[in-house]
Formats: C-alpha cells, structure tokens, sequence
C-alpha cells in the first residue's frame, strides 16, 4: 500500500513537473495565424505589439476587402500573377510576392513593415522626382520587384490593397512615423563587393532556403514559392530597389537567414554586403526605359545599378562599390550626403 502510495505520488508530481516545464517554454502560440505567417511579438515602437491577425476578422463588406488585400498582398502571384491560371490576371510578371520584401504581411521591424504607409502618403519620391500617391507606389512595386504591369488605380484589387494597407494602420500615429521603418542600418565596408566571398555566403547560409541555383523552394502542392526565387525570370527585374547592393546589404542584415530579426542579426556588415552584391550580379529580367529613371540624377541612389549618373564613375563600381568614394563626390560637388 506505501509502496503504491509512492509511486502515485511520484507520478502526481512528474505530471506537474512537466505541466510547469511547458507552462514556462511553450511557444507563442498567439504569435502565429491560420495563415501562416508570424506576427512579431517585439518591435522597436509599441505599435509592433497589437494583433494584425487577418484570421480575426469578420464577414462585413470592410472587413472582406481587408482579408482580400492580404490575400493578394501574401499570395501575389497566385492571385495577379503567372501562377493564377488566369490570363487576365497576370499583373504580376514573376512568382514574388509582396510579403517577400515586406515581411509577415508588413509587420515586420525593419523588414521594410507597412504598418501607417498610408499615413505617410502623399509622398515624394526622388526615382519620379514627383509627390506620389500610394497607388502609384503600389504600381511600382508591380512594375519592378513584381516584373509586371500597374493595376487598375480604381480597380477591386487596388482597394483591396489600400484597405489591408488601411488596416495594418489603425494604431500608427497620425504622421504615420514609428521606429523600425525601412531596413536596419548597416555599415558599408569601405571596399568593392567579395563576389568570391559573397557566393560562399550564399552556399552556406541561403541555400537551404533558396536553393543551389538560386530559384527558390515550391510548397509541397507546387501552388506556390515557400521560398522566392532571387534571380532568374522568375524574380525582381533590375529597376527594383532591391537590386541595389546597399539597399538589399540592409535587408539581408536584419532578415536574413530566416527567423532573423532586427535585434539579434546573424550575419554580419561584410557578408551581409557580400552576399547582396553577389546574389544582384546574377541575371534578372531587365525593365525598359530605365533611363527615365530619376529625372534629376543627382537624386540616385549611389548604388543604382544602371546609368546614367551624374557622376564619372563606372556602371560596375555603381554596382559593387567602392561606394564611399562615389558618397564623396556628391558632398564635394553637389553638397549631397548620401548614404545609399
């Protein structure tokens, strides 16, 4: 009778032994939605702490056209693209989606996070030398890093993507302006690309996402990208803001391999820069007219990977550096600080 008396209690306090270990390491279960993505639990702004889980919502009109733009905001090629089966929905030219830059549905810290874009729009935007609206910002990115065509600025999947852009702002302060916008912050080695250094990177670190040849994982259904391809004709094109070494350096950084965040980077300012210069001297498709780009030149990225510059230096140093020279030249000549 003791001895049972023992062993029920040993099994009594094992249990809550274990109950306790899981109550204390169990995963953040309130951090992932039935759509798959991840919602950040941390930010660098209080507002990175609200729900932005689509999943919640409701069945009103509003409500729908919300759950729509995130639809076509997670799944762009699917819905707009090549993998629509529908020839007339292919806005999109490649197989990206606009959660590949704009990570867990733009609500990432320094994953360039949408959250109160729309407050911040109207916006001058020096590639057009022009205030823009969101929807010509929208249009861009399906012109460049989608490789397609603008959509409908009226059209249903416009609204259903300013109503998702609309939400994701509910909390953003009136201006719009919370911490951890754009990309983290990266110091440029004060040196051209390793492009011998950067393809190391690549082969160990990218290719268990991205594969060997560059192109991406499918989901298990072949319905889509778990992991987009990052060059080939299935990519941005090279008038996409990510073909800029410093831009996609500042990216990678604070991203990059998965699961990596702001906080806590993986790798560091010389293989994050490496890396972006090699996997940018891949091919790509090419966006015409690019020479109409930037219409004042002086306003270029110093990183642009295409002519003309308002400068004498070359299309390959403009591509891979060095870029602090190229930075001089403009405070020197035209009282310009860059710094990308």
């Amino acid at each position: 009778m003791a001895k049972s008396l023992a062993w029920a209690c040993i099994g009594f306090y094992g249990f809550l032994a274990l109950g306790l270990l899981f109550f204390l390491f169990q995963p953040d279960l309130d951090t992932f939605t039935d759509y798959g993505y991840f919602v950040p639990a941390k930010g660098p702004h209080p507002v990175y702490e609200h729900n932005y889980d689509v999943s919640q919502l409701g069945n009103s009109e509003a409500d729908l056209l919300v759950a729509k733009g995130y639809e076509l905001f997670m799944r762009t090629s699917e819905n707009l693209g090549p993998l629509s089966g529908n020839d007339q929905m292919n806005y999109s030219g490649n197989v990206l989606s606009c959660n590949n830059c704009h990570l867990d549905g733009g609500t990432k810290a320094f994953a360039a996070p949408l959250i109160g874009i729309i407050q911040r729009f109207p916006q001058y935007r020096g590639r057009e030398n022009k205030i823009g609206t969101i929807e010509e910002r929208i249009n861009g990115c399906m012109e460049r890093s989608m490789n397609g065509q603008v959509l409908d600025p009226e059209g249903e999947e416009m609204n259903a993507f300013i109503a998702y852009l609309e939400w994701l702002g509910r909390y953003a302060p009136e201006d719009g302006k919370i911490e951890g916008l754009g990309f983290l912050s990266l110091e440029i080695p004060n040196r051209a690309v390793d492009l011998e250094h950067g393809r190391q990177v690549f082969v160990d670190v990218c290719v268990a996402c991205h594969n060997a040849n560059g192109q991406g994982r499918l989901l298990a259904d072949g319905s889509g990208y778990l992991y987009p391809p990052l060059w080939g004709p299935n990519s941005y094109n090279n008038g996409a803001g990510m073909t800029r070494v410093i831009t996609a350096a500042t990216f990678i950084k604070g991203n990059m391999p998965f699961g990596t965040t702001y906080d806590l980077p993986q790798l560091t300012d010389e293989e994050a820069f490496d890396v972006a210069g090699y996997i940018n001297q891949q091919s790509r498709p090419v966006k015409p007219n690019l020479e109409l780009d930037f219409p004042e030149l002086t306003k270029k990225p110093v990183s642009s990977p295409y002519p003309p510059y308002a400068d004498p230096f070359s299309l390959k140093q403009h591509q891979l550096g060095p870029f602090q020279e190229i930075m001089q030249y403009y405070l020197t000549e035209y009282n310009l600080k860059k710094t990308r």
